[in-house]
């Protein structure tokens, strides 16, 4: 007579499992983004001449990338924990393409030879004369637009149920729409075609997702901050 296994044990030989085959899926996206990472230091590589460290070109990729990373952190915070699969589903979709153009940045700074942050410790000085953010490539700015301040980023890892999705999506949406200005100047002043290719990506990507946003907002009686 076969003697079947107790509860714990299949329990824990499913969990087993589901261990192996998300691991095998971690590996797997690895090795696709050192594929892609490896192609796109290739072809960066093959340029005469790298961007300088006063470039659009690097600056657009130090800043977008701090400017990203906020938006990776609350979009992977409201991911966990809310219960809205609408907002789970945007918040994924966010957090995925947002570091997959992190990888890519961050590659182009290192075959330039270039920091990740700018060293001045300022965003933006790359764009002369900018909606209203003038001055030469040594000035800069405090804090970029769109992005959360501490204390908001504080209040939304409080904040559960309806009131946590709203405000995710009420940041979000500030946070899409301050990126906007980056990406369109470096779009149109960028060297590098790698650079203006990703800068019209993101604009036309968050475009397409603050039309998203503003409506995910309407529908649950919200309005932008």
């Amino acid at each position: 007579m076969a003697v079947e296994a107790p509860d714990t044990e299949r329990r824990d030989g499913g969990t087993k499992r589901r261990i192996l085959v998300l691991s095998a899926a971690a590996f797997a996206v690895l090795l696709v983004g050192a594929a892609i990472g490896m192609l796109i230091t290739l072809t960066v590589i093959r340029q005469a001449a790298p961007p300088s460290a006063e470039s659009v070109d690097v600056g657009f990729a130090q800043d977008m990338q701090v400017h990203h990373l906020q938006a990776v952190t609350m979009a992977n915070w409201a991911r966990d924990h809310t219960t809205d699969l609408s907002v789970k589903q945007l918040a994924f979709d966010i957090e995925q393409t947002q570091l997959g153009q992190i990888g890519a940045m961050s590659g182009w700074l290192d075959v330039w030879d270039q920091p990740e942050q700018a060293p001045n410790g300022t965003y933006m000085g790359w764009m002369a004369s900018s909606h209203g953010h003038s001055g030469t490539a040594s000035a800069g700015v405090a804090a970029m637009p769109g992005m959360a301040t501490s204390q908001e980023i504080a209040k939304l890892r409080t904040l559960n149920g309806r009131e946590l999705d709203v405000f995710f999506l009420q940041l979000m949406l500030r946070h899409h729409e301050g990126g906007l200005e980056m990406s369109r100047y470096a779009n149109e002043h960028a060297a590098t075609p790698q650079v203006r290719n990703l800068s019209d990506k993101i604009v036309k990507g968050q475009t397409a997702e603050i039309t998203l946003l503003t409506q995910m907002l309407a529908e649950r009686g919200a309005k932008p901050l």
